[in-house]
């Protein structure tokens, strides 16, 4: 295990192999989490979500999410995790659009098939990183350099990827427009019923095709969808509790904590002190 830490003794940046971290078990890492599976198969589980993978492919997780992976097979992986405070994915947006694609989409698959020379270039890519932080002082210009050739590369690739999808993959018009409902709607319709209703679909024929589309349910994605703008809120402004408790429609911060502690497992309070608070709330 390679890490960098903060001053306070935060872990700002780190590389960890399978030998040094037992993804089998349900973990939280505070960090953002980037998974490197260079050959195998299972399954990949985050919060409400299970998707099957094939290596090589690269997994995605945003801070405190609850993940882990099961398999037939001793998986070998590196495990790269960065802190908001290293690197800032909202900041960055324009350099790398990883924000919206890698992280904190709730309709895409957080994954990335990868074909053997892209794997190749990520594997490099790790071995500089691992040479960086074997230094007895890391460069951290050095580092936010790779990481952010490695959020790059893999974000070409997923769009790459999804324009693909788009031409081969047969759309279900219906579930299309479930999204475009619930993006607008969130904030006010948060039962399933509500949306079968604007589709037209009976509740059963609805939920089916979510599993099948999404590989979720639609009350799994409409809870995502509010933690989603409650995490932005959390960490990319400096509004208090009872202000984005207010902004997302809530009765009052108590309910609203308890609802976010019950699909997240950890207090609003808690999330932002784990996260930080990011340099755009006040660029903002």
């Amino acid at each position: 295990m390679k890490e960098l830490i903060s001053p306070v003794n935060d872990v700002l940046f780190s590389i960890k192999r399978e030998t040094d971290c037992d993804l089998k078990k349900p973990q939280r890492f505070a960090n953002y989490s980037v998974i490197f599976i260079p050959a195998g198969t299972g399954h990949y589980h985050a919060d409400f979500g299970e998707f099957e993978f094939k290596g090589p492919t690269i997994l995605f997780s945003t801070p405190l999410q609850h993940i882990f992976l099961s398999s037939q097979e001793e998986l070998k992986f590196s495990l790269l995790q960065f802190h908001g405070d290293f690197y800032c994915i909202e900041f960055h947006q324009k350099e790398v659009s990883c924000n919206g694609l890698l992280f904190n989409n709730i309709y895409v698959a957080p994954l990335l098939s990868l074909s053997d020379q892209e794997a190749e270039t990520f594997k490099r890519l790790i071995a500089d990183i691992e040479e960086e932080l074997a230094k007895r002082s890391p460069d951290r210009m050095v580092l936010i350099a790779f990481l952010q050739l490695f959020l790059a590369r893999a974000s070409s690739i997923k769009m790459h990827a999804i324009e693909t999808e788009k031409t081969s993959v047969v759309r279900d018009e219906k579930m299309e427009m479930f999204v475009r409902l619930l993006e607008e709607n969130y904030l006010n319709f948060r039962k399933p019923n509500d949306y079968a209703d604007m589709l037209s679909m009976s509740p059963n024929n609805f939920s089916k095709r979510s599993i099948r589309y999404f590989k979720k349910p639609p009350s799994s994605l409409i809870q995502e969808r509010i933690i989603l703008e409650a995490k932005k809120k959390l960490h990319l402004t400096r509004l208090s509790i009872k202000e984005i408790s207010h902004s997302l429609n809530f009765e009052d911060e108590y309910y609203f904590s308890r609802y976010f502690k019950k699909i997240t497992k950890v207090s609003p309070q808690l999330y932002r002190e784990k996260t930080g608070i990011s340099i755009v709330a006040d660029l903002k």
